[in-house]
């Protein structure tokens, strides 16, 4: 690797320049590395684009983070890379772009950001994170942020998002329901729903701890409940559904989502 700075005279006053940050991008679809590619160049980003295990593995002493893509086709996965280069150079961080959340990846400081939803700014964010990591700035980079917000844009509108672990204590709500139940968002994590809510025991204490231990899908389309009430003078019709994710812990959480279906005015 070469040096992480290099020097440019200012006023006849040498001056220490941060080498700009190399990454390597594997995909097995070409239009998508070149689109990658062109993106993080104009941010300032150099790129080591790969479309084969073999050619990644080929440039893992020349790069400072890797974004690859999990599935290769033909039975190949971009995570025997991460793996090559977390034996090789652990220091790099590793960014996954995987078309699920269910598949676990390297250590703690990998980041899975979720194909087809997360934009370019997510990963804009991700590499700046790791490149002030990497310049010696202590960041604390959290990933769930990011997937959680998109499960939100991939169900549409009027969607309270909520994770939870199998016993109930949430991982994170979304914007949605924190309005709903007149809270702020950082109230929620830690705390446990049951608790909170004994109301709901009856209903989703079950319901969440099969969910998890099973790892099994619930749906309900009707009003069991839920963590909000109607406006007075309205009746809502919900779409519910509760399906299981791997939390960042590694145990196997809940993501409970509920849609608003219909709003019926009730005299």
């Amino acid at each position: 690797m070469a040096d992480e700075t290099e020097t440019e005279v200012r006023n006849g006053v040498q001056l220490a320049v941060a080498e700009p940050i190399r990454v390597l991008l594997l995909d097995d679809q070409v239009d998508n590395l070149l689109l990658r590619s062109t993106i993080l160049r104009k941010y300032g980003y150099l790129t080591e684009t790969a479309s084969t295990i073999e050619e990644a593995v080929s440039l893992l002493d020349q790069i400072d983070i890797a974004v690859l893509d999990y599935h290769l086709g033909a039975g190949q996965f971009g995570t025997e890379v991460a793996s090559r280069l977390r034996e090789q150079r652990p220091e790099v961080p590793i960014i996954i772009l995987s078309a699920t959340l269910e598949h676990r990846f390297g250590g703690v400081e990998d980041m899975h950001l979720l194909k087809g939803y997360s934009s370019v700014d997510d990963l804009l964010s991700a590499l700046r994170s790791f490149e002030a990591k990497r310049r010696g700035k202590p960041v604390v980079v959290d990933a769930r942020d990011f997937f959680y917000s998109r499960i939100n844009m991939a169900m549409g509108d009027d969607v309270v998002v909520e994770i939870l672990d199998g016993e109930g204590n949430w991982q994170y709500v979304n914007e949605a329901c924190a309005k709903l139940l007149e809270r702020p968002r950082d109230w929620f994590p830690g705390r446990n729903m049951f608790e909170e809510m004994p109301e709901l025991a009856a209903d989703w204490r079950e319901i969440l701890l099969t969910v998890a231990e099973k790892r099994e899908t619930y749906l309900d389309r009707t009003y069991r409940g839920l963590l909000n009430l109607p406006r007075k003078g309205e009746e809502w019709v919900w779409n519910v559904l509760a399906f299981p994710i791997t939390l960042h812990t590694r145990a196997t959480g809940v993501v409970l989502s509920a849609r608003i279906l219909e709003r019926k005015t009730v005299l």
